[in-house]
């Protein structure tokens, strides 16, 4: 096997799980707003940002992707060791990002419910959402970086 499949596989780990996982928590989120549009049809806009939030850690896949181009790039000549820096920052990003997704939209979700029944949670369901974010971005930071040490 050359290293450059290892490398590709890392980077289909990391846009492929990123994208389910933001596929799968937008849907959990908007379920939860389906449900709660026929009590509260007013609060659609509030529903929309908060069923929204997911689908940032698929944006951080492909943002993944972009910055491993130069790696690459690289092609016939990378190494193994930097195969397995591709193949390392794809499944951290890949992972991270499928978990912080499914997460964020349960979070979403149960805003969203409770905001249906009554509740004026938007901000407080926002402050709570971002917590899981936070792990997707460290995730893409540390893709970024390491494609940094792999390139430069």
């Amino acid at each position: 096997m050359e290293p450059i499949i290892l490398a590709y596989i890392g980077i289909f780990i990391m846009v492929g799980l990123t994208g389910v996982g933001s596929a799968y928590g937008v849907t959990i989120s908007g379920n939860a707003a389906v449900g709660a549009l026929k009590k509260t049809p007013e609060a659609f806009g509030s529903f929309l940002i908060l069923l929204a939030l997911p689908s940032t850690q698929g944006i951080y896949g492909f943002v993944g992707f972009f910055m491993m181009m130069p790696a690459l790039k690289l092609a016939a000549a990378i190494t193994w060791v930097q195969a397995a820096g591709v193949f390392g920052a794809g499944l951290t990003l890949g992972v991270v990002g499928l978990l912080s997704a499914i997460r964020q939209g349960q979070i979403c979700g149960n805003g969203i419910t409770a905001i249906g029944n009554g509740y004026n949670l938007f901000t407080n369901t926002m402050i709570m959402a971002v917590f899981p974010e936070l792990y997707a971005i460290l995730a893409l930071l540390v893709s970024i970086l390491i494609g940094g040490v792999i390139v430069g």
